[in-house]
């Protein structure tokens, strides 16, 4: 009998795993929540029949004896993580006959880059893509079908243009094939995550997921979303386990309303009992019946991308809304018993020092539950990249693109914009707001604070030690500090 393609998907880690007492307190320091993407590929060709495994870094060293021997090995690279990514590709190929493919928003946004690294690119999703590929390897026949790309023999690059995205998006990841995860699942760092539709009708400057996913919004049957939900929580309940929470990862979950109402009367009538969060725009805050099937759904967190505090910047990246907009929607999501987490980008041009200072004071004034902060930075398929990819620092360093000054903005040196974002951190989460959070919020979002709080002096020490260099760069010619 012929043996099994072996495949294996190997997910990058900025940070790579390594053992830690922190591990089971601050997230994104060597521990997070692997992604779905890479695990829903391996599910889709395990059940075409291939061997099929996945290694995370973000959970678990790479065991390069059972890696090094498989048919085709996929690696999967968002922006934070490429360069990794690429030094794994590099690794693979000197040590390895294997088939070498990169995949992942970055890889498809930057082919020509990526395409130095690997023997193929695979564009776009790879729901459809993977299955053609494993055929040609089985066939012994060079891939050929649209959504690839390469170099050929004299190093110029190739493709075979874009691929349409599936519209079939209903896989349920299977977990367990992703390496020690099951073992890890305990970590109260890592929670379960469900992705229910890709795509976003929106077009701001600064966002690579729908120049990925497109305009159009593609979604599961809800029925098949609440299954995945009832697997994932299924697979991280461990004993000792504090917090019983699950992220639905999607960028834009209300861009469908009338499916967004579907999968929530679903939950509901599942009795499925847990905490969800979601990401949101500040549309939703003026919805009052979607707010209040959150809340009967067991919502009880929207995360907000408020983005910037100033109206001028909404405008100039082409963001739909104003400051005034988002304090109404953030008040009346408040009002139906939902928190609001803000999700902010410090180093727009309008911005000037202080900035930080306001954003802290802008979370305390409309008491949210949290913040991610991070400094803007610029994937490339995105206008503000090209907008702006003359002021990037060392030409583009992708390791950076996890929350730190990447750029030259035109008020701000780079120093100075870490600087707002470490002072935004501090402010939001203070002592003082601490001690506000132990007074006043539900238990769940007093540990959840307690341990956001020690994850963001981790992230503002590794941001002071940088300040130093910072401080010592030059702007480009032609630039103003």
């Amino acid at each position: 009998m012929e043996r099994a393609l072996k495949v294996r998907f190997l997910e990058p880690g900025n940070r790579p795993y390594r053992p830690s007492p922190l591990n089971f307190f601050v997230y994104d320091r060597t521990i997070r929540t692997p992604g779905t993407g890479l695990i829903t590929l391996a599910t889709i060709a395990r059940n075409s029949g291939a061997d099929a495994r996945v290694y995370s870094e973000s959970i678990s060293r790479i065991v390069w004896e059972d890696v090094l021997d498989a048919d085709v090995i996929c690696i999967g690279v968002f922006t934070f993580n490429a360069e990794r990514g690429y030094e794994l590709a590099a690794y693979v190929r000197a040590h390895s006959r294997a088939l070498v493919v990169l995949g992942g928003l970055h890889a498809s946004l930057s082919p020509q880059e990526a395409a130095q690294y690997a023997d193929f690119v695979l564009l776009g999703e790879g729901d459809e893509s993977i299955l053609d590929l494993l055929a040609a390897v089985r066939a012994r026949r060079r891939p050929d079908f649209p959504g690839l790309a390469w170099l050929d023999e004299s190093g110029a690059f190739q493709t075979t243009g874009p691929r349409c995205p599936p519209l079939d998006i209903s896989t349920i990841p299977d977990r367990s094939l992703v390496y020690r995860y099951r073992e890890m699942a305990g970590h109260n760092t890592i929670w379960p995550q469900v992705h229910a539709s890709r795509g976003c009708p929106h077009n701001c400057d600064y966002c690579a997921v729908v120049r990925h996913f497109g305009h159009r919004v593609r979604t599961r049957p809800p029925e098949n979303v609440v299954e995945d939900i009832r697997q994932a929580l299924a697979f991280h309940e461990r004993p000792g386990r504090l917090l019983r929470v699950l992220w639905l990862t999607d960028d834009n979950f209300f861009a469908d309303r009338a499916w967004a109402v579907s999968v929530l009367r679903a939950i509901i009538d599942s009795g499925i009992r847990c905490a969800f969060t979601v990401q949101a725009r500040f549309e939703v805050g003026f919805d009052d019946e979607m707010l209040e099937l959150l809340s009967r759904a067991g919502f009880t967190e929207l995360a907000m991308g408020v983005e910037f505090l100033e109206d001028e910047s909404f405008a100039r990246y082409h963001k739909q809304s104003t400051r005034g907009k988002i304090v109404e929607s953030i008040r009346n999501i408040r009002r139906h018993g939902l928190q609001v987490r803000g999700l902010f980008i410090l180093g727009a041009d309008d911005q000037e020092k202080g900035v930080g200072k306001k954003l802290a004071a802008f979370a305390a004034e409309q008491d949210l539950c949290g913040a991610l902060i991070q400094a803007m930075y610029f994937v490339p398929g995105t206008p503000v990249y090209e907008a702006n990819k003359d002021r990037l620092l060392r030409g583009g360093d992708w390791s950076r693109c996890t929350g730190k000054a990447v750029h030259f903005p035109q008020k701000m040196t780079p120093a100075q914009l870490q600087r707002e974002v470490i002072e935004a951190s501090a402010g939001v989460y203070s002592f003082r707001r601490l001690l506000h959070a132990l007074r006043t919020r539900p238990w769940t979002y007093k540990l959840l604070f307690l341990g956001e709080c020690l994850w963001q002096a981790s992230v503002r020490a590794d941001l002071r030690a940088e300040l130093p260099e910072l401080t010592s760069l030059t702007p480009p010619a032609g630039e103003t500090e």
